[in-house]
Order: C-alpha cells, then sequence, then structure tokens
C-alpha cells in the first residue's frame, strides 16, 4: 500500500494497481537539492557568523559563544595553500592532511608522501620562523540553546590550539586535557568560546572555558548528534569544501605566500584537577547572547 496522500477529490475509473509513469514527468521534475552545508566562521573583529552553503545567514554574536562539541578527530589536522588565500576568489586548498600524517587522497596538489618530509613543514617555508603548511582542528559543534541540535562546522586555527590556560580559560588543546583532569569531556560541558581579548595581532586568537554540564535533554541531542553521518564529515573536509567551493587552486610557486594565523610550537601541559565541589542541583540553562538570534540562526533548511 502506497504511504503517498492522494491528491484526488474523485479517482474512479482508474483499475491500474502500479504507479503509472508519464512521458513529460521527467521534464518538470524539480531539480534535486544539495544538501545544506554549515559552519560558524570566527572574525578578526570578535564576530562569530553562521555560514550556510558559503553564505552568510544571520546577525554575527559578538566576542562569546556557547556551544556543545560533538566531534573532534584525534589528531592536528594540517592545511596547506600555495599562494595567498583570496575571499573574492575562493578555491580548494592544495593540500591537507586531517590527522597532520599524509594528504588525503582529495588533495589536488599534494606536497609530498607524508607531512613528516614535507618540505612546506620545515620552518621558515611560510616566511620568518613560520611553517607554509598550517596547523588547525575542524570541530563540529551545536549551538547552546537551539532545540533542534543543528550540527556546524567551526575551524580552529593554529594560534589557538597552543599554550598554556589560565584557571578555566585555555587555548584548545590544553582546554580538553583541563576537562579531561576534573572528570568531563568536550560533549558533557557547555564550553564558551571568546575572543582573546589581549590579542593584538591581525588575526583573531580564540579561548575556551567550560560554562555547566549539558543538561539532560542537552545530552539526548549530543547522543543524537554524534549518530547524524554530518558530525563526523564536518571533522574532516575544508571550510572550502563546507562552502561548496569546487574551484582548484592555482598552480603552487616555489614559496608560500599563504599566511593565516601565527604559528606555534604544540605545548604538552599536565592539566591540573580543580578543586571539586559538592554537586549541586542542576541548573537550568541561562540565556546567552546567542538567545536573542536563535531565531535568526534556525535551520534553513
Amino acid at each position: 500500500m502506497s504511504n503517498q496522500v492522494s491528491i484526488f477529490e474523485n479517482n474512479t475509473g482508474v483499475t491500474v494497481s502500479t504507479p503509472r509513469k508519464g512521458a513529460l514527468g521527467d521534464v518538470f521534475a524539480p531539480a534535486p537539492t544539495v544538501p545544506n552545508t554549515r559552519r560558524i566562521q570566527a572574525r578578526n573583529n570578535g564576530d562569530f557568523v553562521r555560514y550556510i552553503n558559503g553564505q552568510q545567514a544571520g546577525d554575527s554574536v559578538r566576542d562569546a559563544l556557547n556551544v556543545i562539541i560533538v566531534g573532534a578527530l584525534k589528531e592536528i589536522s594540517r592545511e596547506y595553500y600555495s599562494s595567498a588565500f583570496d575571499p573574492d576568489s575562493p578555491s580548494l586548498p592544495d593540500c591537507w592532511a586531517n590527522q597532520g600524517d599524509s594528504p588525503e587522497d582529495g588533495c589536488s596538489n599534494p606536497q609530498a608522501s607524508s607531512c613528516a618530509s614535507c618540505p612546506q613543514n620545515i620552518k621558515g617555508s611560510g616566511g620568518g620562523e613560520r611553517r607554509a603548511c598550517k596547523f588547525q582542528r575542524r570541530i563540529a559543534v551545536m549551538v547552546e540553546g537551539d532545540p533542534k541540535g543543528t550540527v556546524y562546522q567551526l575551524k580552529i586555527p593554529g594560534g589557538s590550539l597552543f599554550g598554556k590556560g589560565t584557571g578555566n580559560t585555555h587555548p584548545f588543546e590544553s582546554y580538553t586535557k583541563f576537562l579531561a583532569g576534573n572528570g568531563e569531556s568536550p560533549d558533557t560541558v557547555v564550553t564558551q568560546i571568546l575572543h582573546d581579548p589581549n590579542n593584538t595581532g591581525q588575526t583573531y586568537v580564540l579561548k575556551f572555558k567550560p560554562i555547566r554540564q549539558v543538561s539532560d535533554e542537552e545530552y539526548e541531542l549530543v547522543l543524537a548528534a554524534q549518530k547524524n553521518p554530518d558530525t563526523e564529515m564536518y571533522t574532516k573536509i575544508t571550510t572550502a569544501q563546507t562552502d561548496q567551493v569546487t574551484a582548484l587552486p592555482p598552480s603552487a610557486p616555489e614559496q608560500s605566500a599563504f599566511v593565516e594565523e601565527p604559528e606555534e610550537e604544540p605545548v604538552v601541559e599536565e592539566a591540573k584537577p580543580a578543586k571539586r565541589q559538592a554537586k549541586k542541583a542542576e541548573p537550568k540553562p541561562e540565556n546567552s547572547k546567542l538567545a536573542d538570534v536563535l531565531s535568526t540562526w534556525g535551520d534553513e533548511g
């Protein structure tokens, strides 16, 4: 039996039991839709902006954004552009490595068979003390207060990954160790991502701190998101692919001109557990600045 609702008030005189294939069906059939891809971009001016299929959607959020991290790769990723990035004519990276060990199959201009032997992974290859190939993480997040649990990609550049934290506020790698040292993980807490107010550089620097444990309702959304194929996808595709960019990179010059963020060496830091307090009744999620724009940042398909 068909589950399709009848569009007819009267369907007498039809005796065939199988669907009919009309000759004009393909002519007037709607074009297949492209699945929406979503990401959140931090900007140098202190904003967080949502993009759907590469187009800005809704108003920006200023200074800080509360999220639940639902997906991340274990290793730090790498990405290389052979020429200066042009936002008016974006292209795919020349080369990238999701696990930071070897180029992905989709790279159009791989630089070496492995990242360990790559000339773009040598200090000075990007000018000064910088490497031409950049550290980064692409994580999957849900925004606090979104009852649908919509998943977005968020890119963390190298300058926001490494270093030491102060109190509860850390660069990302130190933040994950801080959580583990206190019996939590990124998917069991609401994380505030904030622009570093002490940053005086030309590129943004992000910091991370825990706000509270996720509620029971939020944890159900977390579990659902971790079964959603988009969650893993966002950790593996580049931001250009998330924006559905298909243009290949230009021919690679001998030395990279692409400088996106300050490069720092990974720092191994032992997380110190915070003093545990007696557990209180779980508070209800507080309204954040994002609450005022959730209606604008609702799922658009």
